[in-house]
């Protein structure tokens, strides 16, 4: 394998981690850590969220590279938005989440599912910009293959971390029923007003409604 491509790897790599850390990707896991009171159940849940993203980042980049095609923007912005109605969805739930503490640590198979499928819609959202990235750097489709997976690992990398840092003061107010509610009904908030913050600014400031109803 030529240096200039391990190089590109690399920088792979260390973008994946940066990726991780984007607002809406830690806001998104932030709420379903937030339902653990075991550090690993967290660290693990955000993995499955990198799966997730990168088994999608995978599926529709290397179709589109072996295309040589690109997601019209318009496509690119909607997956986008779709981002923000499921931060919202994720904020109600969080919210109202108290109601079913007694179970939350039985549900563990259903977190891991419910955060690889947060992956797998940020993987949509994000796979425009992955595949102008990947095109931009790699020669042949094998190649790039190989570039998404290993920003894929970065990802998951990166996500390993701050879910298990994220988890932190829930697990450790556990203890304290009021606290930890207080934490969750504050992480749900976040998310909610956040979602509602993406969806406007693609709406509004990035014309998306004019696209769709113009």
């Amino acid at each position: 394998m030529e240096m200039s491509l391990l190089l590109v790897l690399a920088i792979g790599f260390v973008l994946g981690i940066k990726h991780a850390l984007e607002p809406d990707h830690i806001i998104a896991v932030s709420t379903i850590a937030s339902q653990s009171k075991k550090i690993w159940k967290s660290s693990l849940a955000g993995v499955f969220w990198g799966i997730g993203h990168t088994l999608t980042l995978l599926v529709f980049g290397v179709i589109l590279i072996l295309l040589k095609n690109e997601i019209p923007k318009a496509w690119a912005m909607s997956l986008e938005f779709l981002v923000g109605i499921m931060l919202v969805y994720l904020g109600i739930t969080t919210i109202f989440s108290w109601k079913q503490t007694k179970r939350h640590d039985h549900t563990g198979r259903a977190t891991y599912l419910k955060s690889m499928l947060v992956g797998i819609v940020h993987g949509l959202a994000g796979s425009a910009a992955m595949v102008l990235l990947t095109l931009s750097t790699i020669d042949a489709a094998w190649q790039g293959a190989i570039y998404i997976i290993i920003f894929g690992v970065g990802t998951c990398m990166g996500m390993l971390l701050f879910t298990t840092i994220l988890s932190i003061p829930f697990v450790t107010s556990s203890s304290s029923k009021k606290v930890n509610h207080s934490l969750i009904r504050l992480t749900g908030v976040i998310s909610t007003l956040f979602g509602i913050y993406y969806m406007y600014n693609l709406g509004i400031n990035e014309e998306l409604f004019s696209v769709w109803f113009g």
